[in-house]
């Protein structure tokens, strides 16, 4: 039988967690949550009254993160997450129906972890990253919003049998809206992604000290990612400050094996800063850093419109990929015809 406590504010949400054990369900009434919790056991459900009624902001749950956690990457050491997700042996684990707002590290962060939800969760303000979830299998992240962080709004990072579904979220005002990074398997589907830097980034890239890398058998389909115009990476502690200059970019590809884009609506993404990208889709090798040619990328029947200076930007081996059904004004290569997969509206 599933043991449920109710914890109103003002009462320790840590310490509801770690009384009722694994297989609990945690209820969080409506109200301001001024804490940050870790979750050590599997099976928990960590449930709010809705986003935007239950909020967890810092406050008296202490200034340090839980000891023993991996640091969260692109993160000063002493930054502390909303929601942790860690520990041998957790899974299935579920956090939904709140807000997290406002931490120095991420709102949502998993580390090591198989099976964990985040449905209905927004993210917001939160310094570094939206939802951050790393060498993880099975991890779902549906009907979000993330915006506000410094990096992505949502990120799966270091999964290699990643299994991943991130769906139906509205993802905007970061660096990044989604960031797949080093990981592979993942469906990435009917997401929003507006007014970031670039919506979505698929990063095959090589770090010293990191996992082995590769992005492979992703489906990206059904996303909508447009008026992404704010420029990172530009600014020693702004916006994306760790990467490259990158604005006006709806999706990129680098260095991705075997990724689907079907029917994705990419538009009016345009610069306003200085980018390494010069499209609203863009498809790129990353051998110069450690990662490897785009190669047996499908990219089908997908409508790029009116971004500037470029809808398209295929720095890639054309015959190792497919296209067909595109719908795109203008591109690099130039030249490009229906018959290449490429016609005008």
């Amino acid at each position: 039988m599933t043991r449920e406590m109710t914890v109103r504010p003002g009462e320790s949400i840590q310490r509801a967690l770690d009384e009722a054990g694994p297989g609990a369900r945690i209820v969080l009434a409506e109200g301001v949550f001024e804490q940050h919790v870790w979750i050590r056991h599997p099976g928990v459900t960590l449930t709010g009254a809705g986003a935007g009624r239950t909020v967890l902001t810092p406050g008296t749950g202490g200034t340090a993160g839980p000891a023993g956690v991996p640091p969260l990457h692109d993160a000063a050491p002493d930054v502390v997450s909303g929601v942790t997700v860690h520990g041998e042996g957790v899974g299935d684990v579920r956090v939904e129906r709140l807000t997290v707002r406002g931490f120095s590290g991420a709102g949502v962060y998993a580390h090591t972890v198989s099976g964990v939800t985040v449905h209905d969760v927004h993210a917001e303000d939160n310094a570094v990253w939206g939802v951050y979830l790393r060498e993880s299998t099975g991890c779902t992240v549906t009907g979000c919003r993330a915006r506000g962080s410094q990096y992505a709004g949502v990120a799966i990072s270091f999964c290699p049998r990643s299994e991943a579904l991130i769906e139906g979220n509205e993802l905007f005002a970061n660096a990044f809206g989604l960031f797949v990074d080093n990981s592979s398997g993942a469906r990435v589907l009917r997401n929003s992604c507006h007014g970031n830097a670039i919506g979505a980034l698929f990063l095959n890239q090589v770090y010293e000290g990191e996992p082995e890398g590769g992005v492979r058998d992703c489906l990206v389909a059904g996303n909508d990612l447009h008026g992404n115009d704010l420029a990172a990476g530009a600014e020693p502690d702004g916006l994306g400050a760790a990467g490259p200059p990158i604005s006006g970019v709806g999706l990129a590809l680098i260095g991705t094996h075997r990724v689907s884009v079907v029917d994705n609506h990419i538009h009016d993404n345009h610069p306003s800063g200085e980018s390494v990208m010069g499209a609203g889709f863009v498809i790129g090798s990353s051998k110069d850093f450690g990662g490897d040619d785009a190669l047996d990328n499908h990219v089908l029947w997908n409508r790029i419109t009116g971004n500037s200076p470029l809808d398209y930007q295929l720095g890639t081996d054309l015959t190792r990929q497919t296209c067909a059904g595109n719908v795109a004004d203008k591109g690099e290569p130039s030249g490009l015809t229906a018959a290449d997969g490429w016609g005008p509206r």
